[in-house]
């Protein structure tokens, strides 16, 4: 089956007048046997923030859950970070 990682995905949603400024961070990792490991980042700028990580047996079925999760934080007002 085809490895499918898509590069880490940094979004952030800033809103000044309801004082928010928010980070969402996505990336796909390897595990050691053979699956693929979601992981994902968020909180407030300037923090650590939290972090979930959710394993797959393939990589395909986390590229999904990738894709998924992107379209519903956008949909929410989340950009891409400027670097």
């Amino acid at each position: 089956m085809p490895v499918f990682e898509p590069a880490p995905l940094h979004l952030r949603r800033i809103d000044a007048s309801r004082n928010m400024r928010r980070f969402y961070l996505l990336s796909i990792q390897p595990t050691l046997f053979g699956g693929a490991s979601l992981i994902r980042n968020w909180g407030r700028i300037g923090t650590n923030g939290q972090t979930m990580m959710q394993t797959f047996d393939d990589s395909m079925h986390a590229g999904d859950a990738f894709g998924r999760l992107e379209r519903t934080k956008r949909r929410r007002g989340y950009d891409d970070a400027e670097r």
